[in-house]
């Protein structure tokens, strides 16, 4: 019973953080804000790494800005996609779970993903045309 308890607790507070987060970067842009931090790795090595520009990314999807999206980080729909599929598949009382398909549980995805996660870090700090679109605006 208390650990039924703690469980909702737990979802409660998640989803009033979660809330809040999505509500401050509805409301202030992280490209005009001094509130939101910069990214370390950046501020460290002047590189981009994989998530350089989400938070951009993110105040633009929740304006429904999905070309704004894609200028800050390529990577951010594809992720957010996964995220939301795996959390569906997980989370969510499905009568007929196997109509998902599992694409994301094959054995190899792991490789894929970190290849492609890898290959997207490399090619969006090279400084010749093509691969600069992939650097965040």
């Amino acid at each position: 019973m208390i650990s039924n308890r703690k469980k909702i607790l737990g979802v409660i507070v998640f989803g009033v953080v979660f809330f809040g987060i999505l509500l401050l970067y509805f409301f202030y842009n992280p490209s005009n804000s001094y509130y939101f931090p910069q990214c370390p790795f950046f501020t460290a090595t002047g590189y981009y790494c994989t998530g350089c520009g989400s938070q951009r990314a993110l105040h633009d999807l929740l304006h429904l800005d999905i070309m704004g999206v894609a200028k800050h980080n390529l990577l951010f729909i594809p992720a957010f996609l996964l995220i939301a599929y795996h959390w569906i598949r997980s989370y969510t009382p499905l009568k007929n779970k196997k109509s998902f398909p599992d694409i994301i549980y094959h054995p190899k995805t792991p490789i894929v993903l970190f290849i492609l996660i890898s290959l997207f870090t490399i090619l969006r700090n090279i400084h010749l045309y093509p691969f600069t679109l992939l650097a965040p605006e």
